[in-house]
């Protein structure tokens, strides 16, 4: 029967390893040691367990020390320092140390304290002595500070609120690991590391991370087995979650203010038993032939100086043979043979057939249900300060969901925003934590919307219009015209018919208003006939257009065209030939910039809108109409979302809708809209949606043959060109409120 164990309980490789760092130098020369360590002894008080190294002379300075969490130790090293402690291994009964070991080469010595939990320390000068105050990692708890000399550490450590994180950093490592550094604000911030799932979870206690490191660090491409690195806050603690790939193993430790997570593959040995599934104990080796299962718990008990108890119904014998395997794997193998269950407790570990558990527990579990049913309530008053009384009231009566037990009732009173819990002492405490977790500052979002409406229009219309007179062949008719001031009658020749001019169906038109400027009336006769009014002048041609091409520039905008005009007169002034030229370019090139802005809570909807209501009329059921109103407003509604990183994830609707043309039914609105979900980095900005419109048109209006000429051609025809080019861009910026930004 042999069992292979290591020295103090700490495994010989990590022994070694320690022994290589001091041996790593190879200097053969001697070195003045002016200390020596003496002693070692710990001593545990309530939950804190204090080391005291006792050295020849005192210290000027306390050590340097470093920690890994997996398995947990801490290191200290001290320079110009002797072991005269007698043993390099030294068992420590009390306390959270199982062991410890000191290590003496080149001048220096390091003592290794191995523990059997993670702990948070601190380390101070007392006398002669070092002392190292041991902490358990408590993520609801405050550490608490040692007993003894309880003012040098709090004069050395800083205090809890001013614990931050500086940096972080990776790195990769000789050998293809992932190393993740993270530098901090002081040695005492206490640190909780443990696997969930695949992603590896760090915990900074206590310690506030500063906007600029909340990011994630893809970091796949470095050949590591970590792919990802994410950095939160989450409540009073700094969160850090690495997410390895593959298989892999981790070791983390701490220097001064440096903490180092380090991420490693694992290249498994098919030979070997104890392949990495899940078991993380230190390794040790077995061979037993039929030996009392009794006495083989035993044997595991003081390999992992755990206190075990078992069963007096724990009996048989086996025989095995197990080599460099974990010893929780070790343990786990002799259980299953044996049909047995472990329940532990601390570091106490209850070992029994797996129906007695059971049984028990179902005992434990009726008797505390019985209890439940016949304890006493109590009645506690919760002040709210940021959520209503009345929503958490609801939460707590849900049935569906029941937070209370079949006894308890609460009641809020909305005046003062206070909730009246009555329930058992067990379920208040449920509902205290509750409370403090959701009764929290929600943090606010700045979300600031850019639409930008640019424009580029162009339009170049061309025209001529050509006609032709021959004053000679005019036909005048005789009209009596009688002025409103004396009430004379006047004779005017009229001219009703000429070269380039023809009846309307027939007959004339009949002229009625004002004829001021009516030169071709007042050329007959020399008489100014501005101011007389055209009563009894009976039927008359109105077509006073000698133009028989009339195909002129259109308007643009309202405005007229240019013009150049060319009479050709023939002999006597009687016969002439009219060319007129016209011609309008316009270019015209505009923006429109809107920015709404609006400040909402996290996942809370907000609104903002600026426009103006049309009204129109609408048919009742009883057939009479109403008015109504349609909006064409600019309108912002955005629900944002802080993601753990930082970043900012948006439900966002954005409407700019104008009033467009009129119709016989009323105003048309042209509408606008983008609805979409997009995550932004904070105080990043995207477009979120654009709309490019062009128009391009060109259209000839000519006589048919004589358009088609060459050069003269464009006489009998008007040319209109319009390209238009319109570009809608929506752009969006959120920006996460800091808490001073608030107070202020």
């Amino acid at each position: 029967m042999t069992v292979a164990r290591a020295v103090g309980g700490m495994p010989r490789r990590f022994l070694k390893a320690v022994v290589a760092v001091f041996l790593a130098g190879g200097c053969a020369a001697s070195f003045a040691q002016t200390n020596a360590i003496e002693s070692v002894s710990s001593v545990a008080q309530g939950g804190t367990t204090l080391v005291r190294i006792e050295m020849k002379e005192a210290p000027t300075a306390v050590p340097g020390a470093f920690s890994i969490s997996s398995p947990p130790r801490i290191a200290l090293d001290f320079l110009d320092t002797a072991n005269k402690a007698g043993q390099s291994a030294i068992d420590l009964p009390q306390g959270d140390v199982r062991s410890v070991a000191v290590v003496q080469a080149t001048g220096r010595a390091r003592v290794v304290l191995n523990l059997k939990r993670a702990m948070t320390y601190v380390t101070s000068i007392e006398g002669k002595a070092i002392l190292v105050a041991l902490t358990p990692v408590l993520l609801d708890a405050p550490m608490p500070v040692s007993l003894i000399g309880a003012a040098v550490l709090a004069k050395e450590a800083p205090a809890a609120t001013g614990l931050a994180l500086r940096d972080i950093d990776f790195r990769r490592g000789r050998d293809g690991e992932g190393r993740v550094v993270v530098d901090l604000s002081g040695p005492g911030v206490g640190v909780d590391i443990r696997q969930q799932g695949q992603a590896l979870v760090v915990d900074f206690l206590k310690a506030r991370l500063p906007e600029n490191l909340r990011k994630r660090l893809d970091v796949a491409d470095f050949g590591t087995p970590i792919r990802t690195v994410r950095i939160t806050q989450q409540g009073e603690n700094a969160r850090l979650v690495i997410e390895p790939q593959g298989t892999w193993e981790h070791n983390a430790y701490q220097s001064e203010n440096q903490f180092v997570v380090e991420v490693k593959p694992v290249r498994e040995d098919p030979s070997k038993l104890g392949g990495r599934q899940g078991y993380r104990g230190d390794r040790l080796s077995l061979n037993f032939q039929n030996v009392d299962v009794r006495a083989l718990l035993q044997v595991i008990a003081d390999f992992t100086n755990l206190n075990i108890v078992t069963s007096d119904s724990v009996a048989g014998s086996l025989t095995l043979r197990l080599k460099d395997v974990p010893w929780d794997q070790a343990l786990d193998i002799v259980l299953q043979s044996k049909a047995l269950d472990m329940r532990k407790s601390g570091n106490v570990i209850l070992i029994a057939p797996r129906e007695e558990l059971a049984t028990k527990e179902k005992l434990e579990l009726e008797a505390r249900q019985q209890i439940a049913d016949i304890e006493p309530v109590r009645t506690e008053i919760f002040q709210l300060n940021y959520q209503k009384a009345e929503n958490i009231s609801k939460l707590l009566s849900d049935e569906k969901q029941r937070v209370l037990s079949k006894r308890g009732s609460a009641v809020f009173d909305s005046r003062t925003n206070k909730l009246f819990v009555q329930d058992t002492p067990t379920r208040l405490e449920e509902v205290r934590k509750l409370i403090t977790q959701i009764d929290i500052t929600v943090r606010q979002v700045l979300i600031e919307a850019r639409i930008v409406e640019a424009d580029d229009r162009f339009s170049r219309n061309l025209g001529a219009r050509l006609g032709y007179n021959d004053v000679s062949s005019t036909v005048y008719r005789t009209l009596g015209v009688t002025d409103p001031v004396t009430g004379s009658l006047t004779a005017l020749n009229v001219p009703v018919y000429g070269a380039g001019q023809r009846l309307l169906g027939g007959s004339f038109a009949t002229v009625s208003g004002n004829l001021r400027g009516a030169a071709d009336l007042s050329s007959q006769n020399g008489t100014d006939l501005s101011g007389i009014n055209a009563q009894g002048l009976g039927r008359l041609t109105a077509a006073d257009n000698t133009n028989f091409v009339n195909l002129p520039a259109p308007s643009v905008g309202g405005f007229n065209p240019a013009t150049f005009a060319i009479s050709l007169f023939g002999s006597k002034l009687t016969r002439f030939l009219n060319l007129e030229l016209s011609a309008l370019e316009a270019d015209q090139r505009g923006k429109i910039i809107s920015s709404p802005r609006v400040l909402t809570a996290d996942q809370s909807k907000a609104t903002i809108e600026q426009g103006t209501e049309l009204p129109f009329q609408q048919a009742t059921s009883s057939g009479a109409t109403s008015i109504s109103f349609r909006k064409a407003s600019l309108k912002l509604e955005v629900t944002p979302q802080i993601t753990p990183e930082g970043n900012v994830i948006l439900d966002v609707a954005v409407n700019r809708d104008q009033v467009g043309a009129l119709t016989p039914a009323g105003f048309a609105i042209d509408t606008r809209a983008v609805r979409t979900q997009v995550l932004i980095e904070n105080g990043g900005t995207v477009v979120i949606g654009g709309i490019y419109e062009q128009v391009e048109r060109n259209q000839t209006n000519k006589v048919p043959l004589l358009g088609d000429i060459p050069v003269l051609g464009n006489v009998f025809k008007n040319n209109l060109r319009r390209n238009d080019r319109t570009e809608l861009l929506v752009f969006l910026t959120p920006r996460v409120v800091s808490d001073t930004a608030i107070t202020r």
